[in-house]
C-alpha cells in the first residue's frame, strides 16, 4: 500500500530523525508505528546511521501489529525484521537472525539483558507504550537502564504518559535520557516537585504537584517531547459516553456496606474478607459487579443487576455487534453463561470480529488494550466492570474510537449506584485532566510546515 502521510506524521517522523532522544506522545489512532518505521527506514537503509533496532512492545503488538505494519507499506520494502517471542530457544533463534528490526515483548527485556547470554548490541531502542516502564523498581526498567549507555538513539511512544499523575514521568523520561532532565533519583524528583497527598502515617500513597511544578516539568522535558491529540489531526467519528446506573436491593446493599465497614461478611455459608485497603477496594468492585471471590477461591454470587442492564443494552443495540470490557474472571464466566459471547484473545478471534462474524465479544483491558484495531467489527463498547487504570481505560476505548471507524461510537459504563463504581468513574475523569494538561503543554506546533 502506498503511504501518503498526513502533515503531522511527516512532522513526527522528522522529529525522531532530528532527536536522538525522542518522547513521542501520540494519542491512539495517529499511526505511531508507521511514523517510527519511516524514521527507522531512513536511519538504517538511507543514511546508515543505525545498524540494529530493538523494538519493545506489548506481546500482541510485537507479534502482530509491528510485522503487519512493516509488510503493509510499499515505502518500507527492504526493511527486514524478526520477532523474538515464544520459548527461549525460539527467542534466541530469532535474535541471532540478521535483520534491521528485532521485535520483543516487554516481559522478556530482563531475560534479554541478564539471562539470554547474548550481547546487547542494539544502537537504537524503540519502546512502544513507554508508560509500561513507569515502574522504576520493575525488572524491565532496571535491565534496560543497565544497558542504556550503549544505545545511541532512544524513542518512547505512548498516548498515556501520565495516567497516574506526573510522578510517572520520572521513570519514563529517565529511561530515555538517563536522568538528565528530571534527575537521577526518584526521591530528589519527588521532593523537588511534589508534596505527599494521601498517606497513612509514614506510608505515602500518592503525591500532588507543588505550585508551579507542572509548568517546570513540562519545560524540562519540552526539548525531547512532542505530543498530538487525535482530535486535532484526524476526523474521528462522533463519540457518545453513557453511564447506565443500576440500583442494588436493600439486602444487597447491606452486604456491600458490611464489607465496606468491617472488611468481612458471610454470604450463604461463605466468608469473604479483605486483608487491607487495597484488597477491600478489589472486593468492593467485585461486589458492585455482582460476585466476589471467597477465601477458598470460590465465587459468591450476590446479584445480577449488571447482567440485567447488559441484556438491555445488547437488546437496544438491535443486532449491532457489542464489545464488552470485563475485569474479573467471574464477571466473564457469568457473561458467558448468560449471552452467546466470544472472547477476543487470539489472532483468529480478532480477525473474525473485524470481519463481522462475532456479534457479542468480551475483552480484558490488560491483555488487549494496546495496539489492536477492532473498529471494523463494531462501534458499541460496554464497560461491565471498571478499572482504576486510566491508561487501560483509554486504550480499550481507542480500539473502537479511532481512524477508520465509520459509525458513531457509543461507550456505555454500567455503574452500581452508591458503590465504589462512582469513585472509580470520578477518578478516571480527574486523571484525564492531568494527562490532558501534559499533552497540551508539549503539543506539537505544526504551523508553517
Amino acid at each position: 500500500m502506498k503511504y501518503e502521510p498526513h502533515e503531522y506524521q511527516t512532522f513526527a517522523t522528522n522529529f525522531i530523525l532530528k532527536h536522538p532522544i525522542a518522547a513521542v506522545l501520540l494519542e491512539m489512532g495517529l499511526g505511531k508505528s508507521v511514523i517510527t518505521l519511516t524514521a527507522i527506514f531512513d536511519l538504517t537503509l538511507d543514511s546508515f546511521l543505525i545498524r540494529k533496532v530493538l523494538v519493545i512492545a506489548p506481546l500482541r503488538v510485537a507479534r502482530d501489529t509491528w510485522p503487519a505494519e512493516i509488510d503493509k507499506w510499499d515505502h518500507l520494502r527492504g526493511l527486514t525484521y524478526t520477532v523474538a517471542i515464544g520459548s527461549e530457544a525460539q527467542r534466541k533463534t530469532a535474535l541471532l537472525q540478521k535483520a534491521q528490526i528485532y521485535l520483543i515483548n516487554r516481559e522478556n527485556v530482563d531475560w534479554l539483558v541478564n539471562k539470554s547470554g547474548l550481547t546487547f548490541d542494539y544502537d537504537m531502542v524503540v519502546i512502544d507504550e513507554l508508560s509500561s516502564f513507569k515502574a522504576y523498581s520493575s525488572k524491565r526498567f532496571r535491565a534496560l537502564r543497565k544497558v542504556r549507555p550503549s544505545v545511541k538513539r532512544m524513542v518512547g511512544l505512548t498516548g498515556t504518559p501520565s495516567s497516574n499523575g506526573l510522578v510517572d514521568l520520572w521513570a519514563e523520561i529517565g529511561i530515555l535520557d538517563m536522568g538528565r532532565r528530571l534527575g537521577r533519583y526518584i526521591t530528589h524528583f519527588r521532593s523537588s516537585f511534589f508534596v505527599p497527598d494521601k498517606r497513612n502515617q509514614q506510608i505515602v500513597f500518592s503525591y500532588k504537584p507543588k505550585p508551579g511544578a507542572e509548568d517546570e516539568i513540562y519545560r524540562l522535558i519540552s526539548d525531547i517531547t512532542i505530543s498530538m491529540k487525535n482530535t486535532d489531526y484526524l476526523k474521528l467519528p462522533e463519540l457518545v459516553i453513557n453511564e447506565v446506573s443500576v440500583r442494588l436491593s436493600e439486602e444487597e446493599r447491606q452486604h456491600y456496606q458490611t464489607m465496606k465497614a468491617e472488611m468481612v461478611f458471610s454470604f450463604k455459608g461463605k466468608e469473604i474478607d479483605a486483608a487491607n485497603a487495597a484488597a477491600l477496594s478489589g472486593k468492593l468492585l467485585q461486589m458492585a459487579n455482582g460476585a466476589v471471590y471467597d477465601g477458598n477461591g470460590g465465587v459468591a454470587r450476590i446479584h445480577d443487576r449488571k447482567l440485567d442492564a447488559l441484556e438491555d443494552l445488547i437488546e437496544a443495540a438491535n443486532g449491532k455487534p457489542v464489545l464488552i470490557a470485563y475485569w474479573f474472571k467471574h464477571d466473564l464466566e457469568r457473561i458467558l453463561e448468560r449471552f452467546p459471547t466470544e472472547r477476543l484473545d487470539s489472532t483468529d478471534s480478532i480477525r473474525r470480529w473485524n470481519s463481522g462474524e462475532i456479534s457479542i465479544a468480551a475483552i480484558h483491558p490488560a491483555s488487549a488494550g494496546h495496539g489492536l484495531n477492532l473498529q471494523a467489527g463494531g462501534s458499541t463498547l460496554v464497560w461491565f466492570g471498571l478499572t482504576w487504570s486510566l491508561e487501560l481505560y483509554q486504550q480499550t476505548n481507542a480500539r473502537l474510537w479511532r481512524q477508520g471507524q465509520k459509525e458513531t461510537v457509543v461507550i456505555h459504563h454500567i455503574i452500581a449506584r452508591d458503590t465504589i463504581d462512582e469513585q472509580v468513574m470520578a477518578a478516571l475523569k480527574r486523571k484525564d485532566k492531568t494527562q490532558s494538561a501534559l499533552i497540551d503543554a508539549v503539543r506539537a506546533n505544526l504551523e508553517g510546515i
